[in-house]
């Protein structure tokens, strides 16, 4: 195979990222045109160099793999294979459409199986667009799983990544396919993610669902009022005021205020 593959690697563990580099440099079809040391200085690599394949770490601090697929521009993201010590999170890799999963420490036969199904899919060619937004959404998807509790949660602001504190979360309130963030302090941010992914990656004991459509932060709940039909509205201590659904008034009233 006579053509160049662009890679890039991002890992933030320097020996992972030095074994893979050297792997790379002994495949004649690979240029490695950079590394990053975690996620957020990936998604830059990645839209500033615009490789082919790029191989992530699914398990970065901060913004893992997945976010990396999720915040890269979607007309710049590229291929891309998971990187990880676990062979447990292979399911959430494939479901995240992932071209391959390679396990920690990658064997060179295993990397080359890779880099030949980059050729085989640049070959047969797709829309870029339309690939990139069935990734994203699977991405989403897929980081649903994770049993850790968010501490940040990483957000896109023009060509730059906030990373907003979980506990500094006031809101969530889902608008279709993007979920609109209020901090305590009255930020906004917006993100594409769902509602019912995000609140499962949330400490129940702190956010709870109030409508379908919204989560608060049980700790800056100052008011609770009683409204017409057996609903209610919340009152925040950034004073938001969000509507709680007749269903879920009902578990707020039995198990959480305990009225």
């Amino acid at each position: 195979m006579s053509a160049q593959l662009r890679v890039v690697i991002a890992d933030d563990e320097r020996p992972a990222r030095a074994f893979l580099a050297r792997l790379l440099a002994q495949c004649g079809d690979v240029e490695l045109v950079g590394e990053a040391t975690g996620g957020a200085e990936a998604i830059v690599l990645i839209e500033s160099t615009k490789p082919d394949l790029a191989l992530l770490d699914l398990q970065m601090p901060e913004v893992d793999g997945l976010a990396v697929v999720r915040l890269v521009k979607k007309e710049l993201l590229p291929l891309f294979a998971f990187v990880t010590a676990h062979d447990a999170y292979a399911v959430r890799a494939f479901e995240a459409n992932a071209i391959d999963f390679l396990l920690k420490p990658v064997e060179p036969a295993r990397l080359r199986h890779t880099l030949d199904r980059v050729h085989a899919r640049l070959a047969r060619g797709t829309d870029p667009g339309a690939a990139a937004g069935r990734v994203r959404v699977a991405a989403a998807q897929a980081a649903g799983g994770d049993a850790s509790y968010l501490r940040r949660i990483p957000v896109r602001l023009k060509d730059d990544i906030v990373l907003v504190p979980a506990a500094q979360l006031a809101s969530v309130v889902a608008d279709g396919e993007l979920l609109h963030l209020t901090t305590i302090e009255g930020r906004h941010y917006t993100i594409n993610y769902r509602l019912k992914d995000l609140a499962a990656r949330l400490d129940p004991a702190t956010f709870v669902r109030i409508s379908r459509s919204a989560l608060v932060n049980l700790d800056i709940l100052a008011k609770v009022s009683a409204m017409p039909g057996g609903s209610y509205l919340v009152t925040l201590t950034n004073k938001q005021q969000l509507a709680v659904s007749r269903q879920r008034a009902r578990d707020l009233r039995e198990e959480l205020l305990k009225l």
